[in-house]
């Protein structure tokens, strides 16, 4: 993997060396999590009693008989949610220790708060993770990378922007970060609605997709570099509409070419599906607005990335035997 020091502002060009010399600290282990707007994240963490008895909420996933003990470790003695000090986030201006609340909206959570929890227990280092999504954003053109030919996507190019800002940014939005350096560990994607709405766009998406992870590397000098694909199925198992479906095959297509064999994972994520009259809403597109379903996309990201890093088998197995 890629090791990094503190990047200058106005570059990501990485520096092959490690850690300075004399740090007694290891590299902070970094994750990016990209894609629209269900990388955003529409979980809804408080309970409303008046919509389904607030089922779907993190807050009635946490103390709720049937699903408090899977979710535990979310949340403190005292009942708070747990703070995790070993994985910091930065979302854009939004950054600090994880926490719920780094979803579209402070009363929401996206991937990352399942994805964090994985990492954070499997990796024995520092976790940084990068976030960086925009709702109602393609890959057939506002991510669209430069080797897929025509226009590069304005969002591909924010992206490297926000991660090289949020890494320059690090000494003085955490507080524990003492100039130890960065070791880039894996790139996170979930993404898929608008191209799965536009034919054209469905019709180039495995070939987009295979170029994005390929363009990426090749920016970030990584190539190699671990990559999850989170399949897009918000509308779970009964989902019958055929752009739909050709787009979830592309996804999982992608992650069997040779070239990316160890190095690229596919997290099926229909399964994780709940519907309106379990979840805080009847939003579909949103996943319902269901944490749970939130939590899970994020946890089998995380573990699925844990497996992509040989190191962190071990662990990685032991905490999942765990849950």
């Amino acid at each position: 993997m890629l090791k990094i020091l503190v990047l200058a502002a106005a570059s990501i060009a990485p520096l092959l060396a490690d850690a300075p010399a004399g740090s007694s600290k290891k590299p902070v282990q970094v994750f990016i999590l990209a894609g629209q707007s269900n990388m955003v994240g529409a979980g809804t963490i408080r309970a409303n009693p008046e919509r389904n008895e607030g089922k779907g909420s993190l807050e009635h996933l946490a103390k709720a008989k049937a699903s408090r003990k899977r979710w535990s470790h979310l949340v403190d003695k005292k009942g708070q949610w747990v703070s995790l000090d070993d994985v910091w986030i930065n979302y854009f201006d939004r950054y600090g220790e994880l926490v719920p609340g780094y979803g579209g909206t402070e009363e929401q959570i996206g991937p990352e708060l399942g994805f964090g929890h994985a990492v954070g227990e499997g990796c024995d280092e520092q976790v940084l993770l990068i976030k960086v999504a925009w709702g109602g954003k393609s890959i057939g053109k506002d991510f669209r990378p430069p080797s897929a030919g025509g226009e590069v996507g304005p969002e591909y190019t924010k992206l490297f922007e926000e991660i090289r800002a949020a890494l320059g940014a690090a000494e003085e939005r955490f507080e524990g970060y003492k100039g130890q350096g960065f070791e880039l560990a894996g790139f996170g994607w979930h993404q898929g609605w608008n191209d799965r709405v536009n034919q054209a766009f469905n019709d180039e998406y495995e070939k987009n997709l295979a170029c994005f992870i390929r363009d990426v590397r090749a920016e970030l000098k990584a190539p190699e570099l671990p990559f999850v694909i989170a399949e897009t199925g918000m509308s779970g198992n009964e989902e019958k509409h055929p752009r739909a479906l050709s787009l979830m095959r592309a996804q999982a297509k992608v992650a069997t070419y040779p070239e990316f064999k160890g190095n690229v994972a596919f997290v099926g994520t229909r399964d994780f599906y709940r519907p309106g009259d379990e979840s805080p809403s009847n939003q579909a597109y949103h996943w319902n607005s269901n944490a749970e379903t939130y939590l899970l996309i994020g946890e089998g990201m995380g573990e699925a990335m844990l497996e992509l890093l040989p190191r962190y088998r071990k662990k990685r197995a032991k905490a999942a035997r765990r849950r």
